[in-house]
């Protein structure tokens, strides 16, 4: 199939605003000293002075992009601080000879002038969320640490505009103002930001190479946000402000991704040999770009390169399904209107900057505030707080009313079941839909298969393990056979028995686990009828439907239909009417600006509170009208209902609909119990497979010190034999056992230093997993007449380690255990583990005893594991 991912790499960012100088020391000096005094003037005269230079820095504009957008937060606090202390406009008391200007972004010809702070924070707002977008343009999308910047860098300049437009466009804007600040400016900027922010995201997605399925709902999702932009720039005021090519360029890449999310939806269907449904897909998106590259003349090249690539794509695709749909599938297309539309996935948000424009902590200009003018203020945003409050209670109040009776008289689930589109609880189709991400039913065969893979290994570890001890003793026993009393080294028999125990236990272990991967096998055949219910998709389809009755007397049943549905229609209406009275409050609040007033008001406060709080006497008239209408409809609702549940037989349905819950929510449990089963298994066979391996390498190094040895034994008896030894009077070597100390007797003479042969042989507590290390005269004399002794078997395909280099790796199922740092295989591998691999054997203690049984345990006297029933199997 044809990868698009690498043409995906045209994006947009934009320009900064540019101004003209601006002296901020002069006027702001000059109205501290007329309205406080001289003596305040030179106490904030650092702050004059920090002000003037950030308002330099920012005329100038030519460091780096994360410096500049430092600059550019910092300075937007400072004015925020400035907002509230010095009031700037034309006005006699007010700073009026401190005039803005600022050119237009996008026609650069174009400038405005405001003696207002709003129009300065505004374009200040603007240049950020530019240099947020540049950030993101400039960062190498190749690398997913790049790719990540870039999408968090969109991100953070969408949620610059956002704020220009809730907070800052409306008080900007006038008749001399610039466009590029306008509230509908902002809103397009922001869905252009969050759409490029989302395109990230779709080439994380396919490079990560994740399902078709995903990568068509976040393209989808890409293509609404360029598509809510393009609306936007189409209508005005925004038509006959931004050049051609933006127009195109936006145009093209909503067409593009959203013939991007049919392309994969096909890819999709035709895994699942949907083939007409592809059909249907694949032209939709073909006819989606050829309009597109019609209509958007203008746009780049390697843009237009994209969108080429990707119609060939889905033409080569769709050429494909119709022929074999012709042969073989014989399918009938449906229409493409007649599809659902395909549905996105928004993994991106505008990032807020409350924090960033927080300029609660700053010190800045601290000492001027007028106390008079504050304290009114204060008054005056408490006095509206209470006021939205109040009615935003009354609304949210009576929205939770209508869901709770909504709920009382099952609607719309009643209305919806006649439908056919019946749906679950919330919790248990999140349950259902977990289910199906993790496999489902159908996917515990493979589950199953791992298990057989791993408890497979182990058994062929184990009777390696085996081999190597049987191999050493019956080359021990030969050696005896031919050599008779002259051979005094000790029997295999007596040294390995800790080592055969350890073997037999594990074995028991596997018979245990053997019965326990059987039981779950039996228990997933037994369920799957009961299972099989979780397959279906949606899992809607496996719920009844409310049927029509099958006589009728007045035959007005699509009256009764009818009727409610109207009335739930005027319900919606209103919730709708609802949300846009809070909305119309929290703009009012958001709008509601006194200070200047209260800085200038001649009058009492309380007049001009009186006055200002009038604009929300009709705002608080329309929540009283909507309360008295929802309540009347609720009412009429509740009559339809009754006559509605009476004619269709509803509590039969309801009860039907309760058990296919019951099913589901049987089906789930059961579930989930097998899968912890089978993952408890899991566990089990990867934990015991690293006490066999422990338990291999210990008998590798067994079998080596056995076979060193065996040859400096054979080094003495041959020279014995030829009489180069008669005159030595040295003692026979001695060879402790398992478990004795090799000190107690010490050799009278030894012509080799064999205490490293002999370290194997000490007691269990000076065990290592590491074999000893073994002097190189050991392997220097006779090598001609001594054989030698065969190489260490190398472990399993996945017992690989720092020890065994040329180790196979694991199977995909299989996490390999992270190496340790000096390990130390005394200690417990798995919890419960009852003591170290050669230590004797302890007999548990009463609290021990009524611990959980580990899934093997120590052996007790005789070497055989009394593993209780069941092993790791919890039902």
């Amino acid at each position: 199939m044809a990868m698009t991912q690498a043409t995906i790499n045209v994006m947009l960012a934009m320009n900064a605003k540019r101004t003209t100088p601006v002296d901020m020391y002069k006027p702001l000096r000059q109205y501290i000293v007329q309205h406080y005094s001289e003596r305040e003037a030179q106490d904030m005269e650092e702050d004059l002075q920090s002000v003037h230079h950030m308002r330099n820095e920012v005329e100038k504009s030519t460091d780096a992009l994360e410096t500049r957008r430092d600059l550019l937060q910092r300075y937007f606090r400072a004015l925020t601080v400035m907002e509230s202390r010095f009031p700037i406009s034309n006005e006699r008391e007010h700073v009026n000879s401190l005039q803005f200007t600022w050119y237009d972004a996008f026609k650069q010809g174009r400038k405005a002038t405001q003696p207002n702070i709003h129009f300065e924070k505004a374009a200040i707002a603007f240049n950020l969320g530019a240099v947020q977008s540049q950030l993101g343009l400039s960062a190498d999308r190749s690398s997913a640490n790049g790719l990540k910047q870039a999408c968090n860098a969109f991100q953070a300049a969408a949620g610059v505009f956002a704020f220009l437009r809730d907070n800052i466009s409306m008080k900007a804007a006038g008749n001399n103002s610039t466009q590029d600040i306008s509230v509908e400016c902002a809103g397009m900027l922001e869905r252009l930001m969050l759409a490029q922010a989302q395109e990230c995201f779709f080439e994380k997605v396919v490079g990560d190479k994740k399902p078709s399925s995903i990568c068509s709902k976040v393209a989808k999702q890409v293509g609404l946000f360029y598509e809510e932009a393009l609306a936007a720039l189409v209508l005005p005021p925004l038509n006959q402000h931004f050049d051609r090519t933006w127009v195109a360029h936006v145009q093209l890449k909503a067409a593009q991704f959203n013939a991007e999310a049919c392309y994969r939806a096909g890819l999709e269907l035709h895994e699942k040999e949907n083939i007409a449904e592809e059909i249907a897909r694949l032209k939709t998106g073909s006819h989606m770009l050829s309009e597109a590259r019609k209509s958007g003349k203008g746009g780049v090249g390697p843009l237009m390169d994209a969108v080429a690539k990707l119609e060939a794509s889905i033409n080569r695709n769709l050429e494909r399904a119709i022929k074999e749909n012709d042969r073989v599938y014989l399918m009938r297309v449906p229409s493409p209107d007649s599809l659902p539309p395909l549905t996105g996935a928004a993994l991106v948000k505008s990032t807020p900057v409350s924090e960033v424009f927080d300029a609660s902590q700053e010190k800045m200009f601290a000492g001027l505030v007028p106390d008079s003018s504050a304290k009114a203020l204060s008054k005056y945003t408490e006095m509206v707080d209470d006021i939205i409050r109040v009615q935003a209670e009354k609304l949210q109040t009576e929205s939770e009313i209508t869901r709770v009776k909504l709920r009382e008289m099952d609607l719309p689930d009643s209305l919806h079941a006649l439908e056919g589109s019946a749906s679950l609880p919330d919790q248990l189709r999140d349950d259902v839909e977990a289910v199906q991400l993790d496999g489902g039913p159908a996917g515990l065969e493979m589950e199953m298969q791992q298990l057989r893979d791993l408890r497979r290994v182990n058994e062929e570890l184990l009777a390696q393990t085996e081999e190597l001890l049987e191999k050493e003793a019956r080359e021990d026993a030969q050696i005896r056979s031919q050599f008779g009393t002259r051979w005094t080294r000790p029997q295999s028999s007596t040294l390995t028995k800790t080592l055969h125990d350890r073997a037999n236990g594990f074995a028991a272990n596997l018979k245990q686990a053997r019965d326990s991967d059987a039981r779950i096998e039996r228990t997933i055949r037994d369920n799957m009828v009961v299972m099989g219910i979780l397959d279906a998709k949606p899992i809607e389809k496996a719920l009844p439907t409310l049927g029509r009755p099958m006589l009728s007397l007045d035959g007005n049943e699509d009256q009764i239909v009818g009727g409610l549905r109207q009335k739930l229609v005027e319900l919606e209406q209103l919730g709708l009417q609802r949300a846009g009275l809070e909305d119309m409050l929290k703009d009012m609040k958001r709008k509601d600006n006194i200070l200047p007033k209260l800085m200038t008001t001649s009058s009492s406060y309380e007049d001009l509170f009186k006055k200002e709080l009038a604009k929300y006497d009709q705002v608080s008239l329309e929540v009283g009208r909507n309360v008295e209408a929802q309540e009347r409809v609720l009412q009429q609702i509740k009559s339809q209902n009754d006559l509605f549940s009476a004619t269709f037989n509803l509590e039969d349905y309801k009860t039907s609909r309760e058990k296919a819950f019951k099913q589901v929510n049987v089906a789930v449990a059961k579930y989930r119990d097998v899968r912890d089963n089978i993952n408890e298994g899991l566990k089990f066979y990867v934990t015991l497979q690293d006490a066999i391996t422990n338990l291999k390498q210990q008998c590798s190094d067994y079998v080596m010190t056995r076979n060193i040895q065996c040859r400096e034994m054979m080094e003495d008896l041959q020279r014995q034999i030829a009489g180069l030894s008669f005159n030595d009077n040295r003692p026979p070597r001695s060879y402790p056992s398992v478990g004795g100390n090799p000190q107690a007797h010490p050799p009278a003479h030894a012509s080799h230093d064999s205490s490293s042969h002999n370290a194997f042989f000490q007691s269990s507590s000076n065990v290592s997993s590491n074999p000893p290390s073994v002097p190189q005269s050991a392997y220097s004399s006779y090598q001609a007449q001594v054989p030698q002794a065969a190489p260490a078997p190398q472990p399993p395909y996945y017992a690989g380690g720092q020890n065994h280099p040329a180790a196979m790796p694991p199977p995909p199922y299989y996490t390999q255990p992270p190496p340790q740092q000096n390990p130390n295989f005394s200690q417990p591998p798995y919890p419960g583990w009852q003591g170290s691999y050669y230590s004797a054997p302890q007999v548990p203690s009463q609290s021990q005893a009524a611990a959980g049984q580990p899934p093997y345990q120590t052996p007790p006297p005789g070497g055989y594991y009394n593993a209780p029933p069941g092993g790791y199997y919890k039902h």
